[in-house]
Parts: C-alpha cells; sequence; structure tokens
C-alpha cells in the first residue's frame, strides 16, 4: 500500500512509498482509513521541530472502519466505525501512567511519529485505544475528534472554562475554531482574533458564534476592543496560532489574575515576559495532546451537537495529492485539510 512517509532526520521532506499493509496482532486492530487530518505537528515533523523515529508513515488524526481484529480483543467486531487514540505505546507503569495521564510518559510512542500512522490505506493501532463513533457522527469529520479532544484537555480539564467567562483565543485554525466552540458551549463569550491573511478564517470563526472577531495588526487599539466586545477584560486567553508574537500579546490582554492556557506548539523556544505573569498574578497552563477521559467529553460534544466537526471541515485530498494538501494547510485554507486514503 502507498504511505505518506518522513524519510529520515535532516530532510524537510515527505515522500510516497509502497509499504506492507500492517498485520494484525494480539490485542490490536487493523484499520480501513476513512479520513486522516493534516496537523500542525506533522509539518513540525517533516522539518525536524517534533520528535520522531524515521522513517515513519505520518498521520495521528485518524478515523475509520475496523478491518481485522487480533487475538484476544474483546467488544471489536470488524466493519465498526471508530476513532483511535493516539498512543501506540506507554508503560503503564510510571507516575504520569498511573494517575491518568498516559499523553506524558516518557516511554510513550505515538502512531504518525514513533509508529506508522494514517496517511496510508489502513493503520494498526492497540485495541484499547479504540472509540466507537456515534450515528450522528460521520467521515470525514470524525477525524476532527482526536484534535477536539486536544482542546478538551487544555480547555475543560486543566482550566475548566465556564459560564460566563470571557476569552480571547489567538489562532483561527482547525484548533481555535473548536476552541472557539468549546468556549461558547461552556457559556463563554469569545473575541477570536487573527491577522490579515486569515479574513476567510476569521469569518468562519464569526459563523460559529464568535461574538467578535479582530485583526492582531490594530495593536494599539486591541485592549479596548477586545474589553468591548467581551463586557470586560478576558478572564481567559488560549494560544492555538503557535505564532510566538500571539503569547506576548495575550499576556497584555488577559486581565489580572487570569489564566493563559497554551495549546499551539510553536516548534522552537520563544521568549515570554514572565515578569508579566508576576506583575499580573497570571496562572499560566500548558495543554499536551490528550487523555482517554477528553476522548470521551470530546465525542459527547460532537454527538450532541455542541460542537460541529463537520463545519470545521475545509479540503480534501486524495492521499497521492499530498503535496497540494500541504500547501492548503500553509496557505490558511479555512478549516481543516484531510487526506482520504
Amino acid at each position: 500500500m502507498l504511505a505518506l512517509q518522513k524519510i529520515a532526520i535532516g530532510e524537510e521532506r515527505l515522500e510516497l512509498r509502497e509499504v506492507p499493509e500492517p498485520e494484525v496482532r494480539p490485542g490490536h486492530v487493523v484499520l480501513d482509513v476513512a479520513a486522516a487530518g493534516i496537523c500542525g505537528t506533522d509539518l513540525h515533523i517533516m522539518k525536524d521541530e517534533y520528535r520522531s523515529e524515521p522513517p515513519v508513515t505520518l498521520g495521528h488524526e485518524v478515523a475509520g472502519t475496523i478491518a481485522a481484529v487480533g487475538e484476544g480483543v474483546l467488544g471489536w467486531h470488524v466493519g465498526q466505525r471508530v476513532v483511535s487514540e493516539t498512543y501506540f505505546s506507554v508503560c503503564g507503569r510510571c507516575e504520569s501512567c498511573r494517575t491518568g495521564r498516559p499523553n506524558l510518559c516518557a516511554r510513550r510512542r505515538s502512531i504518525g511519529s514513533f509508529e506508522p500512522g494514517g496517511f496510508a490505506k489502513r493503520v494498526l493501532v492497540p485495541a484499547t485505544n479504540l472509540h466507537a463513533l456515534p450515528d450522528a457522527l460521520g467521515f470525514p469529520e470524525a477525524a476532527l475528534v482526536e484534535p477536539l479532544a486536544c482542546v478538551v484537555r487544555g480547555m475543560l480539564e486543566l482550566n475548566d472554562v465556564q459560564a460566563g467567562d470571557r476569552v480571547v483565543i489567538t489562532g483561527p485554525g482547525p484548533i481555535g475554531l473548536l476552541a472557539l466552540q468549546v468556549a461558547k458551549a461552556s457559556g463563554a463569550r469569545v473575541v477570536m482574533l487573527g491577522t490579515a491573511a486569515d479574513t476567510a478564517r476569521l469569518a468562519l470563526a464569526r459563523r460559529l458564534g464568535a461574538d467578535a472577531v479582530l485583526a492582531v495588526e490594530a495593536a494599539d487599539t486591541l485592549d479596548v476592543a477586545v474589553a468591548d466586545a467581551l463586557g470586560g477584560p478576558a478572564d481567559v486567553a488560549i494560544e492555538c496560532s503557535g505564532a510566538a508574537p500571539a503569547a506576548g500579546l495575550l499576556l497584555r490582554l488577559v486581565k489580572k489574575a487570569g489564566r493563559y492556557v497554551q495549546v499551539g506548539l510553536y516548534g522552537t523556544a520563544i521568549s515570554l515576559d514572565m515578569d508579566q505573569v508576576c506583575y499580573k498574578e497570571l496562572r499560566v497552563s500548558g495543554s499536551f495532546a490528550t487523555t482517554p477521559s477528553s476522548w470521551y467529553r470530546a465525542l459527547a460534544l460532537a454527538e450532541t451537537g455542541a460542537v460541529s466537526l463537520a463545519a470545521v471541515v475545509g479540503s480534501t485530498f486524495a492521499l497521492h495529492d499530498w503535496q497540494r494538501a500541504f500547501d492548503a494547510v500553509t496557505q490558511r485554507v479555512p478549516g481543516k485539510v484531510l487526506l482520504i486514503p
């Protein structure tokens, strides 16, 4: 089968290669991939800004149908529509694993970076990672459950965004659009910030319920504009863009004793004014990947319609057209770009 792979460290390129189809093994299932989302992490892997073990097939935002079931797997059968958590293996014994945070296990190996991922016709995953798709959730939008679970982790599990909160978000990409919907579903007021290049994406944010959308180029007046739109200064600032200037901007915009949540990855070290964190007594929180509990909450939000994944689906491309798909991501087309193997 064809698979899109990172070939080697030090080579900022991907290659479509012929690889053997995965063979089922005990405790695992093989999925027919229906859709796989392109994530910013895939771009970071391509540029050696995120750890990986090439040659490896990329793609960790995966939805599909069970094609084969391994020995010892109970409760799953061929033909079921599912999504899969991203880790392939963890140690199961460290403090992180034993306290419900397998995402922080030092021995964690994930699909799409250390094990073959979903940018291929088929992918092998542990059966313990599976979540059945509700009838209301179809393909290709089901591939967005994974980024939604990331947002749930950062906003609800670690920071408890709730009704009445005034929220400002930077980055109207797929993660930012999901964060917007989660905040609105929680009863918050939301302002979405983007750049002049984000006109179409900001328009989508407005359609998805943002109380206001603003361009960061008007930096001198943003404090007043954000406060006017929210009815006061932001209680919570959520950085989804992975653009270094956004971090400094949000430290300025968030109110004293407010919360700053980092969801986007930068791929390199950035400078942050920690004096502002102290002067304003801010609570700064990072968020990385997902936990099993965040997947259950994400699926509930999607199934009930509190969050529309279909509204965030942007463009879809066949696997052989992967270069155009990656170009679409870098060109900031609205919504999530997906590969259909």
